[in-house]
């Protein structure tokens, strides 16, 4: 496509899919958007990840390595449904405490309803706020997580601030976000599957391909992997880095707070 990736300068706070919208209009369109596709969510990354969301999702996990002891804590932000904290969870032996926060009701309805057939309502608690205005008191968290959400936030600087603020000194950020595919060929297939099939087989699913539509251009105007690494320098974290996924379609970036 000839629309030009956001930079580390910004622009995504007005950038709604490919088209520019005023400042503060941005987040009800964006909730709009997923009050419509919370129930299909994982339908939703399956369709624009080919099913590669799960492995890149259990990848993160992998890396945060969170710890077998009780009294650890996660903050999993734009994680309604519940897909990273369970993981979370899960991989720490049943020990970890994640906080779900999710600025749509919808899904974190979802989230609920999953976690009590989980068995894991113990180990999870879901609250609906902003993550550019964090209901938490500073170094309360160890971990920080966002998967696939942080290109729908506005004012993405003012998340990453949020993120270390709220973190312990020597916890973790961990973003994972569809981003720049770096590998030739695979770009220009990528980019035709996002803008011509996975519209449409939306619209099939879901009766509505505008969502779709919203979030493939989402990922296209979201800065590349340097440009977002640099955010998070700005935003305080130290030892910051990224790994790419499949060629680039995905990348998790990596940062400390010490």
């Amino acid at each position: 496509m000839s629309v030009e990736r956001t930079t580390a300068a910004g622009g995504m706070e007005t950038s709604y899919g490919f088209k520019r919208v005023g400042a503060g209009d941005k987040q009800s369109l964006v909730n709009d958007v997923f009050h419509k596709v919370a129930n299909r969510y994982d339908l939703m990354n399956d369709l624009m990840s080919a099913g590669l969301h799960r492995l890149w999702k259990d990848a993160m996990v992998t890396w945060l390595n969170p710890p077998k002891r009780a009294g650890w804590r996660v903050l999993d932000v734009a994680g309604g449904t519940g897909d990273i904290a369970f993981r979370i969870v899960e991989a720490s032996h049943g020990q970890a405490h994640a906080t779900v926060l999710d600025i749509n009701g919808s899904m974190l309805a979802v989230g609920r309803d999953r976690a009590e057939k989980k068995g894991l309502s113990g180990n999870t608690d879901f609250v609906e706020a902003n993550a550019e205005e964090l209901p938490f008191a500073d170094a309360t968290f160890d971990a920080y997580t966002i998967a696939f959400g942080i290109r729908n936030v506005p004012r993405i600087d003012v998340a990453l601030g949020e993120a270390f603020r709220v973190l312990k000194p020597g916890g973790r950020f961990l973003c994972l976000e569809f981003s720049e595919v770096e590998m030739p060929l695979l770009d220009k297939a990528y980019e035709a599957w996002s803008f011509n099939a996975i519209p449409r087989i939306g619209k099939m699913v879901t009766g509505d391909g505008e969502p779709y539509s919203y979030l493939v251009e989402s990922i296209a105007r979201f800065p590349n992997q340097a440009n977002f690494a640099t955010m998070i320098s700005r935003a305080g974290f130290d030892r910051v880095s990224f790994r790419n996924y499949s060629g680039g379609i995905a990348a998790l970036h990596s940062g400390w707070k010490l």
